[in-house]
């Protein structure tokens, strides 16, 4: 026990410097993302601060950083502009609209939990893994872009001159310091994010350098400034949205791939920091966290959310391992919008952009270069198709093209594998060995290794060497025993497995009269409760 302690305490320390680093990386993010869903900087702020707190506490990943996402904020600018146009001019009724939909969303995401589908994670496979997190370090180093335009005239166009090098400048040093800091020994546990942000930004504030700063962001984009107060609850929900069907209709889809995306982003991340730490999350629990989350966000004016795989991977990279780093990042951005907006607001953007480029550097899977051309050309083109769906689509869409992909690939190579060893008995019975598996892929090539018309009498199929694998197969054994009735002769099938006799029997009980019962020890199992 005291050893439990002095780890955790031990720890401590990296976990509280890496949640301040988080905490000034989530403002601009959060404010980025609530200006794209066409909502209030304090939407998304509040969102980042309750989700990042409740999944910190209760969800399956210590260490994980969940907030408020560009991933679910391109799915509810639609929301947003739609439900606006539903009511009068400068009521905001798709903000309420938005509350309520990430509350749907939170009670979907929580239902995954219950019924314990997080564990289908597992079934993502590793080209997938890889083709994500290259999407997504294209997809942040994408957005982080956006932060070499300025305003003129109303409208945004890129920097030139003087103010672009200066803004290279600058993410060049902050850039420079997190890569050489772990290098100096006497450095190497300070906190190599924290740090560069910190002098960059009094290198700006004490030379009063004019660059574009989280204050002139958040103005720009048509905020007011960082200041603000506790959440409230937001009674006006339940008056302004009806609950009917007509609502259900309305916010449904919209909470369904939200749900979606949000499961999917949060669980893909758990197994990414798994990766990382060498530690094992539970996916299960989590989705039960977010969804609670959201619940919670969407009832006290947030926009919801989900994991950020940016700033997780900037606590991981910074030390941050238990709950109380996830726990010190939203309790400081709340410190931020109560007490210290001032102060945060002159924080230089190249000084984040610096550090979210070096976090698509740590991100980005740089070995899927050397080892492009010697996977198996299926997985390859999952891997590119999936890095490329994300930046061009969102990653719902990506994974879920990904693992139907690399599913459909696995079934093609396995139905390549069906072969039939021939031989006929001193008797004259011709026996049928089969090998290899059984499935919807290979029934056409296992049909074509029998010659019904042609074959003698007495016919025997032995599937010692093969696995019948799902309902596909058992109908095609009750086809092939059909057509060789049909024709006059009498066929026996060996090696069946008990819960596919007895399935097959159920389905026609006839089978019990050509299935052979008292051979010893069959060499598969088929997967029979799946077909139940």
């Amino acid at each position: 026990m005291t050893e439990f302690v002095r780890k955790r305490v031990a720890n401590a320390k990296n976990d509280i410097l890496s949640g301040l680093t988080v905490a000034l990386a989530l403002v601009p993010e959060a404010v980025a993302f609530a200006f794209v869903a066409g909502v209030d900087p304090l939407v998304g702020l509040y969102a980042a601060f309750m989700i990042g707190l409740i999944t910190s506490v209760f969800g399956g990943r210590p260490g994980m950083i969940s907030g408020a996402t560009g991933a679910l904020a391109v799915v509810m600018v639609n929301l947003v502009a739609e439900g606006n146009a539903m009511g009068a001019e400068g009521e905001q009724l798709g903000l309420y609209y938005l509350f309520a939909t990430v509350i749907l969303m939170g009670i979907i995401q929580m239902l995954a939990g219950v019924f314990k589908l997080g564990k289908f994670v597992r079934l993502i496979p590793h080209p997938v893994m890889m083709g994500f997190v290259n999407g997504l370090a294209i997809v942040i180093f994408l957005s982080q872009l956006g932060m070499f335009k300025e305003f003129v005239g109303g409208e945004k166009v890129w920097m030139q001159g003087s103010e672009l090098f200066l803004m290279l400048g600058l993410v060049g040093l902050t850039m420079l310091i997190m890569w050489g800091l772990p290098k100096i020994k006497a450095t190497a546990k300070l906190p190599e994010a924290l740090i560069g942000i910190l002098v960059v930004s009094a290198i700006v504030i004490l030379g009063k350098l004019d660059v574009a700063t989280v204050g002139s962001f958040i103005r720009d984009g048509g905020g007011e400034g960082l200041k603000g107060g506790l959440p409230q609850f937001q009674f006006d929900i339940f008056d302004k949205v009806p609950m009917n069907l007509e609502t259900l209709k309305f916010i449904g889809p919209y909470a369904l791939i939200l749900a979606a995306i949000g499961l999917i982003e949060s669980l893909m991340t758990l197994n990414l920091i798994d990766e990382l730490t060498e530690t094992r999350g539970n996916s299960n629990r989590e989705c039960l966290a977010q969804g609670g989350a959201n619940i919670i966000t969407g009832l006290f004016g947030g926009m919801g959310g989900c994991a950020m795989i940016g700033q997780s991977i900037i606590n991981i990279k910074g030390g941050g391992r238990t709950r109380l780093s996830g726990i010190v990042a939203a309790v400081t951005l709340l410190m931020f919008i109560l007490f210290a907006s001032g102060l945060i607001e002159q924080v230089p953007i190249a000084a984040l952009v610096g550090v979210m480029f070096m976090v698509v550097i740590g991100t980005f899977a740089w070995s899927s270069f050397r080892i492009l051309n010697k996977i198996p050309l299926t997985d390859a083109i999952v891997l590119i198709a999936v890095s490329s769906l994300t930046v061009f689509f969102d990653l719902a869409v990506a994974v879920i093209a990904g693992v139907i992909m690399s599913a459909l690939a696995f079934a093609w190579e396995n139905a390549k594998k069906i072969r039939a060893r021939k031989h006929v008995k001193e008797d004259g019975t011709k026996v049928y060995e089969i090998w290899g598996p059984l499935f919807f892929g290979s029934i056409q090539a296992f049909n074509s290794k029998f010659d019904v018309a042609n074959d003698p009498e007495n016919v025997e199929i032995d599937f010692i060497e093969s696995r019948v694998s799902d309902h596909s197969a058992l109908e095609a054994i009750f086809n092939l025993v059909g057509k060789y009735e049909e024709a006059g002769k009498k066929v026996r099938i060996k090696h069946l497995s008990e819960e596919c006799q007895a399935l097959m029997i159920k389905a026609s009980p006839r089978l019990a009269n050509v299935i052979e019962h008292d051979i010893d020890d069959p060499r598969y199992h088929v997967m029979a409760k799946a077909m139940k």
